[in-house]
């Protein structure tokens, strides 16, 4: 697949280790009841942040920031998956911490907490504060899951009350997951009463599925969505990340030079970010007048 690729550095960031792994020997497999139940236990308490002007579309917690007026073109609206045993208030933080007005101002971001309360020490404690989230468990191989149907549930069910999206932007754990869901839901898979198929990914420290179900589902027809990928020379993952880029036709890549973390821009990432986000604006739109 061809690809854009743009390098910045000279870029201000704080470390953001996230590579450890939970210790129980776990499975992949269907637990609907636990799904139902998971759901209508974290649902009553999940935090949702919502970076816009717009109104709260139902009782969570919602924090707003900016507005829409009348006359301009509605942002592009992103579900936003946090990292491993983290949260939506830590990665709220580190994008809005991040990332300039010029890329904000063009969003519309709606940051969920994970469905599971995080089974083990978080890599960022000490660093933000807790309640800390996973969206699934895995073993040491990354090719046995635990939870996933429930996982999927979940988030589909935020999509079907914050909805709908323009897309996905997700932050490692949040990144895999964002970057398979496009194949399964083509295949059936997985958001199949989500009110729309996503239209665009930003994957920021990604990675491939494992569990070879799911990657062959994920991951057996190239992914046409827009994407933009952020790889850092220093993360544990950019490997794997180089990989992800082959199941996508024509991505944008930004390389940085720090770990895994969420980058900052420089002049050149910034420009081709805003421009990335242009296009999606454009394609909206176009679509909106239909």
């Amino acid at each position: 697949m061809s690809m854009k690729q743009i390098r910045f550095h000279n870029c201000k960031l704080h470390a953001q280790p996230s590579h450890a792994m939970p210790r129980a020997s776990l499975f992949f497999g269907t637990r609907e009841n636990c799904q139902l139940n998971c759901i209508k236990d974290r649902k009553s308490d999940t935090q949702i942040i919502h970076l816009s002007g717009q109104n709260n579309r139902n009782k969570s917690n919602i924090l707003s920031m900016g507005s829409e007026g009348i006359n301009t073109p509605r942002k592009l609206r992103f579900l936003c998956l946090h990292g491993f045993r983290t949260s939506a208030e830590i990665f709220k933080k580190q994008v809005t911490g991040k990332w300039p007005e010029s890329v904000l101002e063009n969003l519309d971001l709606v940051f969920v907490d994970a469905p599971f309360p995080c089974q083990g020490k978080s890599d960022v404690e000490g660093i933000f504060d807790p309640p800390y989230y996973e969206w699934f468990q895995f073993n040491k191989e990354f090719n046995e899951y635990e939870n996933f149907d429930e996982c999927l549930a979940y988030i589909e069910n935020c999509m079907i009350e914050q909805g709908p999206f323009d897309g996905l932007l997700g932050f490692s754990q949040g990144a895999i997951l964002s970057a398979a869901l496009p194949g399964l839901q083509a295949n059936g898979m997985a958001l199949t009463k989500a009110p729309t198929k996503i239209n665009s990914l930003i994957i920021i420290g990604g990675a491939k599925l494992k569990n070879p179900l799911l990657a062959e589902k994920a991951y057996s027809l190239p992914i046409q969505c827009p994407s933009v990928h952020f790889l850092g020379e220093t993360d544990f993952l950019k490997p794997y990340g180089t990989q992800l880029l082959e199941s996508f036709v024509e991505p944008l890549v930004i390389h940085h030079p720090k770990g895994h973390t969420i980058p900052r821009f420089d002049e050149n990432g910034l420009k081709n970010m805003l421009s990335f986000l242009q296009r999606m604006q454009e394609q909206v739109t176009g679509v909106e007048k239909l």
